[in-house]
């Protein structure tokens, strides 16, 4: 197991993208350093680190640093050999895997965010129908993804079940200021299971 000096994360803890990370090494049974950033005043470890987005979250590991959550994730996946796979041991499954992930970062979350800040009643209106056609696709690649079992990943959490319920937390907080149940179980019962 790598010592915890040895692992940080440099982010901030209400953070979806960095709760993907903080979630792959936990599954992995990872000892890590979380280390609070403020996004409004970048220190200069988060500028060394991550020099091209000055973002977060940023995986340090040893001397190496990695960025971007989703590739964080599959840097955990396959730097640590603890624990439960996090990707699909074949190749087309890691491929599906990688395309659902890039959806949810690309076009549906985005529409969460948008909607949370939306003020506009015609506005929300397009946006929740957008938000509700994309949780029909992602129930879809659900069911095909799971094989019929709890997760993503089958019988144990992986890689999507991490890309999306970082997500969860914001989406919650969404439904509440919009007053709209977007994980309707009516709509997706698989993924609102």
């Amino acid at each position: 197991m790598a010592a915890a000096s040895d692992v940080k994360v440099l982010g901030m803890w209400s953070c979806p993208y960095v709760n993907r990370a903080q979630l792959a090494l936990c599954i992995k049974s990872i000892e890590y350093e979380f280390i609070e950033e403020n996004t409004l005043k970048k220190s200069d470890m988060l500028l060394k680190h991550n020099p091209v987005h000055k973002k977060i979250p940023v995986l340090i590991h040893g001397d190496k640093s990695v960025c971007e959550s989703c590739i964080i994730v599959e840097y955990i996946a396959d730097a640590f050999d603890t624990g439960p796979r996090i990707l699909p041991s074949d190749a087309y499954d890691r491929a599906l895997a990688r395309f659902w992930a890039a959806y949810i970062d690309d076009k549906w979350y985005p529409l969460v965010k948008v909607l949370r800040q939306s003020g506009d009643k015609e506005e929300r209106k397009s946006l929740v129908q957008k938000l509700f056609e994309g949780l029909i696709l992602l129930e879809e690649a659900f069911i095909g993804c799971s094989k019929g079992m709890a997760y993503f990943g089958g019988d144990s959490i992986g890689y999507l079940d991490i890309i999306l319920g970082s997500c969860l937390a914001c989406l919650r907080v969404t439904e509440k200021v919009v007053g709209v149940e977007l994980m309707d179980p009516t709509k997706a019962p698989q993924l609102a299971k």
